[in-house]
């Protein structure tokens, strides 16, 4: 045991004090820290020494000493891709339907002990999160399993606790992802090449007596001010039990009650179970959004049980009449990016990053503010618990991803992979249940590109009314769930296949209407999202990666520098986002990926320069934050030359995103990389909130030939005179 945790426990033994309620209530207790860690064959005999160490939560490739091989595992998925670049033969599928084990083990066995208070009626351990499967012993006796690998797992202790005294807690987790039945979700992305298990979020045992609180959810209700609690309870003992329902809502920061509902007399039989819902207006209340994220908590108690819930006064959703989304009730445009969490713990530079408090709040709230970022997608792979309050407490919406991605219909060349529906909804409900309260969470996105019926047949009708925020589903490249749930789209406009010819030129954006490619998308009513597009990947060093050594090969040829690469992949992606973001046919542009692996032989990577200090590239800072300012501005020239002596006109066009109207001045400009300019005009703008307007600009081209010039349009807001103009910039010379 931990002296920190010792510390703990022992002021909630000696004072009665807790994180969550009264002496007579909820006494939580962490056992996030420092583990015991093994290896084994065999699922039922827990090792006789534990030789290793390991952090909870983290992964098991963090042990001390290191386990060898610890993550060696090739997924179905990936076998299928190999397959289908070519790449080993169609057998390996056949063979290793489960996936390719490359490591001597099949589980991992985690070891701490706590000390648990006098005999109380309630003892439970919570695991938020644990890959691949779990499965709990308490002081030499099994408790029970848990098959969820992004979804929390709570088991009941009361049969092998030893109150006032010291227990020993021991979980067994997969070592990979065959050790689970084949028809279970473990997380399927053919793009990912190691698989690394461990407990990767907090780890809890909280005390308390009858009756129980299962589950709390607040779902704000802005146009009554009010919101509406759901609290589910249990009586866990062999006799009926009389209490009384009590909610206080407070300010989160400051502790200061605004309002209160009055005590609910209970009465429970034996093993009943009751829901009990209330609502508690909340006259003038503050709403939750990333530019103010102001948040309240509701405390719960039965007097036997107590449980504290952070939540934010905010709605979200989509509508297919104005194809936008909506936040509180008002039209608000999405910007942002990607993350892909369990292919960064591939990373040979992950380690412990994903649990350092600074730096997942750098990734999640510092840098998205400066890039002018409001939205993420959390892709193929949930994150740990503590993300989501971060984001609750920095404002950033999240699209919130269930770990699937198959590829499409019979992508596995007759291996068709059936998962079973009933399984993933009662996986799909865990999740639900653990994400509902976030203000952050704005939309439950069911897979990634997936064509698979059963989505939208069985698993969302299934659970979609359980949360009471009723938020919109996102399901891919499947039909829409719903008439105005959002539809994502992915035009890779420069994939060209591993060997393929690259047809796409920037210049064809000139004469593109920038509308969703007609029969593309599941649905063309529904509002669509731009989650996906690029294709420009390159790893942190410049290195092409595997899906893009093609693309970049014939944009720039072999005799280049990663730099020039690196500030050609920052131009496009720019000129891209802009595009998109101009056209005004999407509820968000959002692009990937923000974070992810950068290693050889990987096929997408991300833009940092150093991951460990979350230092971006400079062009990509540079050019990106720009393309998505508020206050947008797009160019729409591509071509390499301007004509010498010339009189060219420009159309620029321009979206405000602010909820107010703009306006300033534009200026087109070309001059030199060191500033000089050759030639300018301008001309004032107006743009109505939410907005957005075309311009012409006429300029004269200069009568000398000249290479390495910039062309540049500058929107500058005249209310703002501190803050810099929004650039639009293209790389052109003047030619004869």
């Amino acid at each position: 045991m931990t002296a920190t945790r010792l510390l703990t426990l022992m002021a909630l033994i000696l004072f009665g004090t807790s994180l969550h309620g009264s002496a007579s209530e909820r006494k939580s207790v962490s056992l996030d820290g420092v583990w015991q860690i093994e290896d084994g064959k065999s699922p039922d005999v827990i090792p006789a020494d534990f030789t290793h160490t390991a952090p909870v939560p983290g992964l098991a490739n963090l042990a001390k000493p290191e386990f060898a091989d610890v993550d060696r595992f090739i997924s179905r998925e990936n076998l299928a891709n190999r397959i289908r670049s070519n790449q080993s033969p169609e057998e390996w599928l056949a063979k290793y339907w489960k996936g390719k084990v490359d490591q001597d083990r099949d589980y991992f066995w985690y070891r701490t002990t706590f000390r648990a208070p006098a005999a109380g009626a309630v003892a439970r351990l919570r695991i938020n999160k644990a890959q691949f499967g779990t499965a709990v012993w308490l002081n030499g006796r099994k408790l029970g399993e848990y098959a969820g690998c992004f979804t929390a797992g709570c088991f009941a202790l009361e049969k092998a606790i030893r109150w006032n005294d010291e227990n020993t807690l021991v979980i067994r987790i997969g070592a990979h992802p065959a050790v689970l039945p084949d028809n279970y979700p473990t997380g399927s992305d053919f793009e990912k090449i190691k698989w690394t298990p461990g407990i990767y979020d907090s780890v809890s045992v909280y005390f308390c007596d009858n009756p129980v609180i299962e589950s709390v959810q607040v779902a704000p209700r802005i146009a009554a001010g009010e919101i509406l609690i759901e609290t589910r309870i249990k009586n866990m003992s062999g006799q009926a039990v009389s209490a009384s329902m009590r909610h206080s809502v407070k300010t989160w920061k400051d502790e200061q009650e605004v309002a209160a509902a009055p005590p609910e007399p209970l009465s429970l039989q034996p093993g009943e179970e009751k829901v009990v819902t209330r609502s508690i207006k909340l006259p003038g209340a503050r709403l939750w959004s990333p530019e103010d994220p102001f948040l309240y908590v509701v405390d719960s108690s039965t007097g036997g049980d107590s449980i504290r819930t952070r939540f934010g006064m905010r709605e979200f959703r989509f509508d297919a009449a104005t194809q936008r989304a909506y936040l509180n009730g008002k039209v608000y445009y999405l910007r942002g990016s990607n993350i892909t969490l369990h292919r960064f713990f591939e990373d040979p530079l992950c380690k412990a990053l994903p649990w350092d408090e600074s730096w997942v709040r750098k990734l999640l709230g510092d840098i998205p503010k400066k890039m002018h970022w409001n939205y993420f997608r959390f892709c193929i792979g949930p994150v740990p618990d503590r993300w989501l309050d971060i984001c609750d407490e920095v404002g950033l919406l999240i699209q919130n991803e269930f770990f699937v991605w198959t590829g499409g219909p019979n992508w596995y060349k007759g291996y068709s992979r059936t998962h079973d529906a009933e399984e993933m909804i009662r996986q799909y409900k865990d999740w639900m249940r653990d994400n509902w309260n976030h203000p952050s969470v704005v939309v439950w996105d069911a897979n990634n590109e997936t064509k698979d019926a059963m989505f939208g047949d069985k698993i969302i009708p299934a659970v979609r009314s359980l949360d009471l925020s009723d938020r919109p589903w996102e399901n891919s490249y499947n039909p829409p769930a719903d008439p105005n749930d959002p539809v994502e789209d992915h035009p890779y406009l420069m994939s060209s296949g591993r060997q393929g010819k690259l047809t796409f030129k920037m210049s064809d954006l000139e004469t593109m209407d920038g509308k969703p490619r007609k029969g593309k998308l599941p649905s063309d009513t529904n509002p669509p999202l731009v989650n996906e597009y690029g294709w420009l990947w390159l790893n942190r060093d410049g290195s092409p990666t595997l899906l893009t050594e093609n693309v970049y090969a014939q944009l720039m040829g072999a005799e280049v520098t990663p730099r020039e690469r690196l500030d050609m992949y920052a131009y496009l992606l720019a000129g891209k986002t802009e595009f998109w973001r101009a056209h005004r046919h999407y509820a968000g542009i959002i692009h990937f990926v923000y974070l992810t692996c950068s290693y050889p032989g990987v096929y997408t990577a991300d833009h940092f320069r150093d991951v460990t200090k979350l230092l971006l590239d400079p062009a990509f800072a540079d050019y990106m934050s720009h393309a998505f300012n508020p206050l947008g501005v797009y160019i729409n020239f591509f071509q390499p030359a301007l004509s010498a002596g010339s009189s060219r006109e420009f159309l620029v066009k321009m979206v405000n995103d602010y909820g107010e109207p703009v306006a300033g001045n534009l200026t087109v400009s070309l001059g030199t990389k060191a500033g000089k300019v050759l030639a300018e005009t301008r001309k004032p703008f107006e743009i109505e909130a939410l907005g957005a307007a075309d311009f012409r600009l006429t300029l004269p081209i200069p009568d000398a030939p000249q290479d390495g010039l910039i062309l540049t349009a500058a929107a500058a807001r005249s209310s703002k005179v501190s803050e810099p103009p929004t650039l639009s910039r293209r790389w052109v010379k003047i030619a004869e």
